[in-house]
């Protein structure tokens, strides 16, 4: 049971972060700072510290917001003042951010170019950690049906097999697929594994009539496409 002095607490941190919140009202979000959309999204602080503490605590935890994107509840929640549900709320926020800056995807858009879909992927995969293999299924027009992640890997390699690629798009009836993934240290350049992988799942695709058009590798916001590059 909450004591007086706990519930004063909460009074004292609500009061706090409804500051940020009549700001934001009046003059719209962009006129907070980092920290105080923060403090709105934990929106009660702890004993001892406000929301706006704990969101400071936050950022000097994690001083790039793109790092911080990618952090899961239980790194989260590690840091004083944040609790699961807490955790939770930041993870839901930059999810759906996010899925804003991916939502191309909903509108099937038509894959004309590398760029374009490093672009289109590139929101989505450079704050991660680790290796996440993804295959993009398109239709006889080159547009997006659907984006499948395959396999999360170790920091250096993923694991993938041809029948987990492509049973999905037998399903989907899927004319072409292009597989991306992303190499967290931020280094594009196709690894022999990729390469290899690559060759072999383009063999595969032969057998099955579904075309491997490109693998794209993502690293932050730039990318290696092996299809340019002459490596499939």
């Amino acid at each position: 049971m909450d004591t007086p002095r706990d519930a004063k607490m909460q009074q004292m941190s609500t009061a706090d972060a409804d500051r940020p919140r009549e700001r934001l009202v009046r003059h719209g979000s962009s006129a907070l700072s980092t920290q105080e959309l923060l403090a709105l999204l934990i929106n009660v602080g702890t004993q001892g510290s406000t929301a706006s503490d704990v969101a400071g605590d936050v950022l000097r935890r994690f001083p790039s917001l793109t790092d911080l994107a990618g952090r899961d509840v239980s790194e989260l929640r590690a840091i004083h003042g944040m609790g699961t549900a807490k955790a939770a709320t930041l993870c839901a926020a930059f999810e759906l951010a996010h899925r804003i800056q991916a939502e191309p995807f909903a509108e099937r858009s038509m894959i004309t170019s590398p760029a374009l879909l490093a672009r289109l992927m590139a929101p989505r995969m450079r704050h991660l950690r680790t290796e996440c293999f993804h295959v993009i299924l398109l239709n006889s027009a080159n547009q997006i049906m659907r984006d499948v992640a395959v396999s999360d890997g170790s920091l250096n390699a993923v694991l993938i097999h041809p029948r987990e690629v492509f049973r999905l798009a037998i399903a989907e009836n899927a004319a072409a697929v292009i597989l991306v993934h992303n190499h967290p240290s931020g280094n594009t350049e196709p690894s022999k594994e990729d390469i290899a992988i690559t060759r072999q799942l383009v063999d595969a695709g032969r057998i099955v009539d579904i075309r491997v058009l490109d693998h794209i590798v993502i690293g932050g916001d730039a990318y290696t496409s092996l299809a340019e590059r002459h490596l499939m």
